[in-house]
């Protein structure tokens, strides 16, 4: 005999475990290409945030340049950093002759200056000071070059095939390459998991030096667009001009990623036009788990009474908008368990449910070993019980 767990789940439901607990899938999504329109840029796509769902691409596995979206990659490590406490943000970074040779866009640090890390965040998210991406990378990695092997070893660990990096800030340089798609595979690591680069990315204007050295965050959709969450523009003579730009509308997350565009309006032109398109055609469905679910399963036979359970199901999913997007939730299990019971052993299974079709399934598994019950332990229990008595 099974168990049944059923609930309705309608989009304006609120779910049932916090928002940042929900994990997100997508159910056959096709996504837009050039031939159902064009962006001013030489390449582009748009993901969705949470599942990593292509929702549009351009040319998206073509190597280019990428100017200074190059410091996603810099702060990603910068932050893992602060993460596992190698490093602090009121520690003071030195600024090297080499750090200070750095042109483009900067903060005009001189050699032997000292500002925080802190401070140093702040100069590259907002101003996009080359300089300090620069400064921040020899701290970290002792030097550049050794940093730069360290932005490629997280390249090819987060499977970011057709990206070389040869410098931290994102300077033209032979070789130094991406691609659209792995751009938006980095900028997703960067927003998932360092939610603190919003304290940065957000900013419109700050200051340094006391109030003398003036901030203000190249990201212009941080004025102009609704939900804008980050995230790095760039501008360079090879890679033409560039962005990465996350935006979030009612719980649906984007990462709109745009390059080698002729000018500046055509790059936020173009990053509009991404997310405009995703927001109208895509939405979240919830789908949370009901709440009757059961946390547990008696075992029988077994030297505990019961198992506690895992459910692997995301909280919602990715669709299309148009129809009707109410979900269903379906949980199977079994109305108890034999031991021996062996933890991550598959008990039950999640379905998901559209209009009576099953979209998806889950397993449910078991979160403990729960061995069988013994002759030995059934004695040693009764002489526990037993002296337990006496006393």
């Amino acid at each position: 005999m099974k168990k049944r767990f059923m609930a309705l789940i309608l989009l304006a439901a609120f779910a049932l475990t916090p928002a940042a607990a929900l994990r997100t899938a997508a159910l056959e999504v096709q996504p837009a290409t050039q031939a159902d329109f064009d962006l001013p840029c030489q390449a582009a796509i748009l993901i969705d945030e949470d599942s990593g769902t292509v929702l549009y691409e351009k040319n998206a596995d073509e190597q280019r340049p990428i100017a200074s979206i190059t410091k996603v990659m810099t702060l990603l490590l910068t932050f893992r950093a602060l993460e596992e406490g190698r490093v602090t943000l009121e520690d003071l970074v030195p600024v090297s002759e080499h750090a200070y040779g750095m042109g483009g866009s900067q903060i005009w640090l001189e050699p032997g200056e000292q500002m925080t890390l802190n401070e140093m965040l702040k100069a590259i998210c907002i101003s996009s000071a080359n300089d300090a991406a620069v400064a921040v990378a020899e701290y970290i990695g002792g030097s550049e070059p050794a940093f730069v092997e360290q932005m490629n070893a997280e390249a090819a660990r987060l499977g970011m095939t057709n990206t070389q990096f040869k410098n931290a800030c994102g300077l033209d340089e032979a070789g130094h390459l991406s691609t659209a798609r792995d751009v938006a595979v980095m900028s997703r690591e960067m927003l998932l998991n360092h939610t603190e680069i919003s304290d940065y990315c957000t900013v419109w204007m700050d200051y340094l030096r006391g109030g003398a050295t003036q901030l203000v965050n190249t990201n212009k959709l941080l004025h102009s667009y609704d939900g804008i969450t980050g995230l790095k523009t760039g501008t360079t003579g090879g890679a033409g001009v560039c962005i990465s730009a996350s935006a979030e509308r009612d719980g649906l997350r984007l990462i709109a990623v745009i390059l080698g565009s002729p000018s500046s309006k055509d790059r936020f032109d173009a990053a509009r036009t991404l997310l405009d398109y995703g927001f109208a055609n895509y939405e979240n469905a919830e789908a949370a788990l009901p709440e009757d679910a059961p946390g547990t399963l008696p075992v029988t036979k077994g030297a505990e009474e019961s198992v506690s359970l895992n459910y692997e199901a995301p909280g919602r999913y990715l669709m299309q908008k148009g129809g009707d997007n109410a979900l269903e939730v379906q949980i199977d299990l079994p109305e108890s368990l034999e031991a021996p019971v062996t933890s991550g052993q598959q008990v039950g299974t999640v379905n998901i449910l559209q209009a009576g079709q099953t979209l998806a399934s889950y397993p449910v598994t078991a979160a403990a070993d729960v061995v069988k019950l013994s002759f030995g332990l059934c004695f040693e229990r009764l002489v526990s019980a037993l002296l337990f008595c006496e006393e």
